[in-house]
């Protein structure tokens, strides 16, 4: 994590326990949304509440030592900044997260700015589609997808 702690000191922060039970959270569960680090938090500190939790992520990234990623409807999901710049991809079915490394979107980017002159921020990019476990699990069981398309007509 660097000298993340010498970081909120210079910037006129203290370094309290919840300061850093909240990166460590965010660093041990990966991609989280703000109920699932607060979640992790109440493990150690029961004391600790969700309002703080969100003070603390805002915080932290205005530092620039955690970044967040919308994955669709909800809450935002918050992830360590010095990861590697990523794609997420989501699947609309189970939900797991995956990662895909940015460079994938290298020629997107590039078409985007030449034909509409706009700058593309997709390390914040969230792609959906299916995963493969999903997919593989229609191939074994057709009947899976029918299931799958009367459950999405229903939202």
């Amino acid at each position: 994590m660097g000298d993340w702690r010498e970081l909120l000191r210079e910037r006129g922060y203290r370094l309290t326990p919840q300061r850093q039970l909240v990166l460590e959270a965010v660093s041990t569960l990966g991609h989280a949304t703000p109920d699932e680090v607060h979640a992790q938090v109440q493990r150690t500190a029961t004391g600790v509440n969700l309002s703080t939790v969100y003070r603390t992520l805002e915080l932290l990234e205005e530092l620039g030592l955690v970044t967040h990623t919308h994955l669709g409807h909800g809450s935002p999901t918050y992830h360590p900044a010095q990861e590697a710049d990523h794609l997420h991809l989501v699947c609309r079915d189970c939900g797991t997260v995956g990662e895909a490394d940015i460079g994938v979107a290298d020629e997107l980017v590039a078409r985007i700015a030449a034909q509409h002159g706009f700058a593309t921020d997709v390390a914040h990019f969230a792609i959906f589609g299916r995963c493969r476990s999903c997919q593989e699990a229609d191939a074994r069981d057709p009947e899976h997808e029918h299931q799958q398309e009367r459950h999405e007509h229903q939202h």
